[in-house]
């Protein structure tokens, strides 16, 4: 056959074929910064489907960019705007394959929603742990090519941490079967890792077996004031040592974008009488029964409270007053929307260096722009901070936007300085691919540049993600 699309819509069938005015929601990630074309959308409904799709792009050398969700924030799985590559979507695979609740392990498709898979493991008294704002609409295909990380990483681990094994088609269309639930197995190279992160630059994740890990019996949440971030590090020790690590999540919060939670997003209140200048949200978890970890937490609050170290708290006293108080935390992001042009940035520094990095990066960010309204939060039990800037009350979004690379250099320049990383859970994509080569040794690219040689030396898959094509 010598029309390659006739051959890749024979592949896929009518229902995984797309082309026209179908194709819109596909050709932009959805912060709506990147946007491109595509000569067509194919949607295989099984491994062999993909398979077959790739050994004909292989052939013809047409350009693949995977996408599960589409819920990235770096434009990692966005096309080009040459209309010549084709979306590969993985959204039609979504089978849970087995679910062995003796082993703690689930295999799944590349297409399952998260949200899906944390239902199914409940469904057997188990715990799928990966949590995202995203996690109604985001596919676990996406997270494992990213690594994503979410609310439980300082208890359970990145993505890379909760997967055993992975099915991945090749470039050329040649299938790895590496679906293991050993968790012991030193017979190989670990090749599974090489997929892992690498934004489907090396090869299509289309299946994988997920750890699984007791249902929760019993958590205790809580809101604290702080006065600064070296109180809530400082806290987030006593937390980790007092509860035997049952620190499941830690969220720090920093006034303003608390602020932009409570005054944007209906439902939505602040706990307190009176503002503070930082909070941390924090919550335990065990699998063992009873009321042990609020003890626990109580303990350490009231011990904080006559020492001076903790200005107020709020625990809380239901699951739906715990759900209100993770709110907070999850309508930062929508809220800074609602309030106007913004810069992120997704950094990482060590746990013992988060408060150094807060202060000097807002000092650089308020000398850069005046009135700037810095909103930071995130993950601090393991170091990651979104330190992002929103424009001025009142300002211009254009002009506030101008300073967008100014404001990159300052911030990454000052993480590199500490040990950290400008990429902690959002990947490269296209966005950070210049920020990559900036501050990655040459050796460590070369091997990067190897390593995507030996696995698609076509250099048809997802073009221009990560590593900048030869021709760029």
């Amino acid at each position: 056959m010598n029309d390659p699309f006739i051959a890749l819509e024979k592949a896929v069938g009518e229902a995984g074929w797309i082309t026209g005015d179908d194709q819109a929601p596909f050709l932009r990630e959805w912060r709506n910064q990147y946007h491109g074309k595509a000569a067509a959308v194919v949607c295989p409904a099984n491994t062999a489907e993909v398979a077959t799709v790739m050994r004909i792009c292989h052939e013809h050398g047409i350009a693949v960019v995977p996408q599960s969700g589409n819920t990235g924030l770096c434009g990692g799985a966005a096309p080009d705007a040459s209309g010549s590559q084709i979306i590969l979507s993985l959204r039609r695979m979504r089978r849970i394959r087995e679910i062995d609740a003796a082993n703690f392990t689930m295999t799944v498709e590349a297409g399952c929603v998260l949200a899906d898979i944390q239902q199914a493991a409940s469904q057997v008294h188990r715990l799928f742990p990966l949590s995202l704002a995203a996690e109604g609409s985001c596919m676990i295909g996406g997270n494992l090519a990213t690594n994503a990380g979410g609310t439980n990483v300082l208890r359970y681990g990145n993505a890379r941490d909760l997967a055993l094994g992975l099915e991945v088609v090749l470039a050329d269309g040649r299938i790895w079967n590496g679906l293991t639930g050993l968790r012991k197995d030193n017979s190989r190279y670990d090749l599974r890792d090489l997929f892992i992160g690498s934004e489907g630059t090396l090869g299509i994740i289309t299946a994988a077996v997920l750890k699984l890990f007791p249902l929760p019996r019993q958590t205790a949440t809580a809101l604290l004031a702080c006065e600064n971030p070296e109180q809530a590090i400082r806290l987030l020790g006593q937390l980790r040592e007092a509860s035997g690590d049952s620190l499941t999540g830690c969220e720090l919060m920093n006034r303003e974008s608390l602020r932009m939670a409570t005054e944007h997003i209906p439902g939505c209140s602040d706990p307190f009488g009176v503002t503070y200048p930082w909070y941390l949200l924090v919550e335990l978890s065990s699998a063992q029964p009873g009321h042990l970890l609020r003890s626990i937490l109580e303990q350490v609050l009231e011990s904080a409270l006559e020492e001076g170290a903790l200005p107020d708290g709020v625990l809380a006293e239901s699951t739906e007053q715990a759900r209100r108080l993770w709110r907070l935390r999850e309508s930062i992001p929508e809220g800074q929307v609602k309030a106007g042009a913004s810069i992120k940035h997704d950094v990482s520094v060590p746990v013992s260096k988060v408060p150094a990095f807060l202060h000097e990066a807002t000092a650089l960010m308020e000398a850069e722009i005046q009135g700037v309204r810095v909103c930071a939060f995130g993950h601090v039990g393991d170091g990651n901070i979104h330190f992002n800037l929103s424009v001025p009350e009142g300002g211009d979004g254009q002009r506030f936007m101008a300073h967008r690379e100014a404001c990159n250099r300052l911030v990454h320049d000052l993480v590199n300085t500490m040990g950290g990383s400008f990429a902690a859970e959002h990947g490269i994509g296209q966005l950070k691919v210049a920020e990559l080569e900036r501050y990655r040794d040459a050796v460590e690219l070369e091997l990067m540049r190897s390593i995507k040689r030996a696995m698609d030396p076509a250099g048809i898959l997802n073009p221009g993600k990560i590593l900048r094509r030869p021709e760029d």
